[in-house]
């Protein structure tokens, strides 16, 4: 009977233990949600970034859409009173004879000085990563054409491709071939500014690719040779798989930088003669100021599709980096 009368008492006893070593409640939620000092800290040296990024990217480009959008004039423009027009500027740019000449220069531009730069850029680098006496300053000789001013460059090879003074044809001429209209025949005018922005262009994927290389391990090239590799054999197993994620972000770069290109194509031939230069770049600038009576709404959706073909690069690129660190 006692022990019965006991059961109750142990149970009691339990639970008030239980009740006495419980945790206490949990803060409130207005309290563990206070920001701390460094977390105020990561914001005051984030502000700075996003005020940039919000007036000289998200803003213009905002405003670049919705220009895209409207039918703007020269009044509506400063009173900001455009008609919403939907995608009609869109179709009247796909209807224009200009849009397919336009595409194909643009796709055949890209591509070309991509190749190329790419190519001459990674053979100088090889070149230059030897070390040989005087490869300091021959490196800094070839990073000339890419610290002059666009328009000092654009200028030069104007001089050089004039059909009656140039010193092209002069060269030509000595060797016995007639000249070439580089700058007026619709047959040269695209591969006269082509050529320019290669000269412009390799610099940049010099410095760029030999960086990389600086970063490749002497020890698997000697490897390579005790093992009886030779030149090229070394450079297509060992530099080139290993130098894939520099040349990767070296070709986007150059992919963006070539596909808004506008000043050297504009002081050189202003895409003539006959559209035969005409890229994306320089026919938005023409529909938006090159004419008395501008289209700026046409204009802003040719550069809308600018935008659209590097943001697309850079998607792609983003997808297979994220693939080859995923294997």
């Amino acid at each position: 009977m006692n022990h019965t009368t006991q059961l109750p008492d142990r149970r009691s006893a339990r639970a008030g233990t239980g009740v006495a070593t419980a945790a206490p409640p949990p803060a409130p939620a207005r309290a563990r949600r206070r920001p701390t000092s460094q977390q105020w800290a990561a914001w005051a040296f984030l502000a700075p970034v996003t005020l940039y990024l919000v007036l000289f990217y998200a803003y213009p480009l905002y405003r670049n859409i919705d220009l895209s959008l409207r039918h703007y004039t020269v009044r509506s423009f400063v009173q900001g009173d455009a008609p919403f027009t939907g995608l009609k500027n869109y179709e009247t740019v796909f209807d224009d004879p200009t849009f397919a000449p336009a595409l194909v220069h643009t796709v055949v531009f890209t591509a070309v000085c991509l190749v190329f730069q790419y190519v001459i850029g990674l053979a100088l680098a090889v070149f230059f990563n030897q070390h040989f006496r005087l490869s300091a300053t021959l490196r800094a000789l070839f990073l000339v054409p890419w610290l002059l001013p666009l328009i000092v460059s654009a200028s030069t090879w104007s001089w050089m491709l004039n059909s009656d003074s140039g010193i092209v044809n002069a060269a030509l001429n000595a060797v016995g071939i007639g000249p070439v209209n580089w700058l007026t025949s619709p047959s040269w005018s695209l591969t006269s500014v082509i050529i320019a922005n290669i000269w412009i262009g390799v610099p940049f994927n010099l410095v760029v690719l030999h960086s990389g290389l600086q970063s490749i391990p002497h020890s698997l090239y000697e490897a390579a040779a005790l093992d009886g590799a030779g030149a090229w054999r070394r450079f297509w197993n060992i530099t080139f798989p290993l130098l894939r994620p520099v040349s990767a972000i070296t070709l986007l770069l150059g992919l963006v930088y070539t596909l808004k290109v506008f000043d050297i194509i504009w002081i050189m031939t202003k895409g003539g003669p006959a559209d035969s230069s005409t890229t994306f770049a320089t026919w938005s600038y023409r529909l938006g100021f090159g004419n008395l009576l501008p289209s700026f709404g046409p204009g802003a959706a040719v550069g809308n599709l600018l935008v659209v073909a590097a943001l697309v690069f850079g998607l792609v690129y983003l997808r297979v980096q994220r693939k080859q660190y995923a294997s």
